[in-house]
């Protein structure tokens, strides 16, 4: 049994703890402080003057799409939405794009999805991720002024990755990557955020699916997670590299065999929508219900969050991103 384990863990090339950096830590590309209480008002503003953003209100849906359209207009980055038509009402994702230079080498998405599961203001699910996503933005927007980098990158907010529609073509990161596959879209990685602002710091607090259990990965939940599909192994790996970088934010890879299918919980978000349609995709998560007993729940509130993880997370994406030199 012990041997079959191990040969499994092998096959999945599962998680790798990063090196813990150089002692003293980095110097900061970011105000972190800064950056911890624009987060923190992106999360009051979607679970507490918005609140619920399921498919039973869809004007809170609709508010929220204008918030985030209108944020990205507030720091002058060219935003537009692309709306399909769900049932008796409109959605839209919302598409606003940066490139440091006129042609691009490397083309990047920055996806997450911002509705809520009934019942919920789903505060880490997923408010969290529309606000890490909104201040990357804005800190790659400002960083143009001042580097030059060989990439464009999109930040693509989707409707609709909840119950009852998510795993229907109704998604809204199935309706864009269906668009992008016909169209031939150059993707060469999609960055899906999904739930990335809880941790727990108590021994065993951190759980794992089977049979992740027994292969010797962190009993607390102080890292994010990248979770990648074996043709995106590259885009994983140089991802893990650059989030090396910061030693204030451990991270952990994992790489799935057959499009996550032997490992069903890997792809409960809107990269698998990309996976399946042939896109080189990864997750970056706080690793959901297997860390945040607040998962689907009324509780799923904003002060439960933990935003200097937040904020150290936009710093890791904005160490990737600046890794592309021209």
């Amino acid at each position: 049994m012990k041997l079959r384990v191990v040969v499994f863990c092998i096959f999945l090339m599962v998680f790798t703890m990063c090196p813990d950096g150089i002692a003293g830590g980095k110097t900061p590309m970011i105000d972190i402080q800064k950056t911890t209480e624009r987060l923190q008002d992106h999360l009051r503003t979607l679970t507490r003057t918005i609140g619920e953003r399921s498919v039973l209100l869809p004007k809170n849906i609709e508010k929220t799409k204008d918030y985030i359209e209108n944020f990205y207009q507030s720091i002058g980055m060219p935003v537009h939405c692309e709306p399909y038509e769900y049932r008796n009402f409109t959605v839209s994702n919302v598409v606003a794009e940066i490139s440091f230079c006129d042609n691009p080498t490397k083309r990047y998405i920055v996806g997450a999805h911002y509705d809520s599961v009934v019942g919920t203001v789903g505060a880490d699910d997923n408010a969290s991720a529309i606000a890490v996503q909104l201040e990357t933005a804005r800190h790659l927007k400002m960083l143009k002024d001042h580097q030059e980098l060989d990439i464009a990158v999109k930040f693509v907010s989707f409707p609709l990755e909840e119950p009852p529609t998510y795993g229907t073509r109704h998604m809204g990161s199935r309706v864009y990557a269906t668009k992008a596959w016909k169209e031939k879209e150059q993707i060469d990685g999609m960055i899906c955020l999904e739930m990335v602002g809880y941790t727990c710091h108590q021994p065993g607090c951190q759980d794992y699916p089977f049979p992740l259990m027994f292969c010797g990965y962190p009993k607390k939940g102080d890292f994010i997670g990248i979770v990648g599909d074996f043709s995106s192994r590259s885009f994983t790996a140089s991802l893990f590299k650059a989030f090396g970088k910061n030693p204030d934010l451990p991270v952990i890879k994992l790489t799935v065999p057959l499009g996550g299918f032997l490992l069903p919980s890997v792809r409960l978000s809107d990269h698998a929508s990309f996976w399946d349609r042939g896109f080189k995709a990864v997750m970056i998560t706080d690793t959901a219900f297997y860390r945040n007993p607040h998962y689907h729940q009324a509780s799923d509130t904003m002060e439960k969050l933990d935003y200097r993880f937040m904020s150290e997370l936009v710093e890791s994406l904005l160490f990737f991103f600046r890794s592309h030199q021209p």
